[in-house]
């Protein structure tokens, strides 16, 4: 368990210094990542396919990346998730190509999905597989 809150740290601090906007993808039973990003005083939404009790200040949405409602995903400057399946990947991508937002993951592991991406080291390895802009932010 320990493992899970230091990816969820690493994840939640890089992408609330260098982005203003987030949306998780498949939160699950962690919020850990979202709930450091809004305590960082920068805006998350959250999605899941089930119904999910998240933190306060938190906006979540039953939400299928098979068939996104691309209207919440509007205006982010970045969509991440943290240990996806596989086969959630294609969706997510596409997803943050018509955003026009980066698409960030944290996989299982040592997984990754094509060539990997853009690869970053934020203490755990987080993949960049859609650049929409730069980050927002400098950090």
């Amino acid at each position: 368990m320990g493992s899970y809150k230091h990816i969820e740290t690493c994840v939640g601090k890089y992408i609330s210094e260098h982005y203003t906007s987030a949306v998780e993808v498949g939160i699950g039973n962690n919020p850990g990542a979202a709930l450091l990003i809004h305590s960082a005083g920068v805006p998350v939404r959250c999605t899941d396919i089930h119904r999910r009790e998240v933190p306060a200040g938190i906006v979540f949405t039953i939400d299928d990346i098979f068939d996104p409602e691309l209207s919440f995903y509007a205006g982010t400057g970045v969509i991440y998730a943290i240990r996806p399946a596989e086969e959630m990947i294609p969706p997510m991508i596409a997803l943050a190509g018509k955003i026009g937002c980066d698409l960030l993951v944290c996989h299982l592991g040592f997984e990754s999905y094509g060539d990997g991406g853009e690869k970053i080291d934020c203490g755990v390895i987080l993949h960049r597989y859609y650049r929409g802009s730069e980050p927002v932010k400098e950090g």
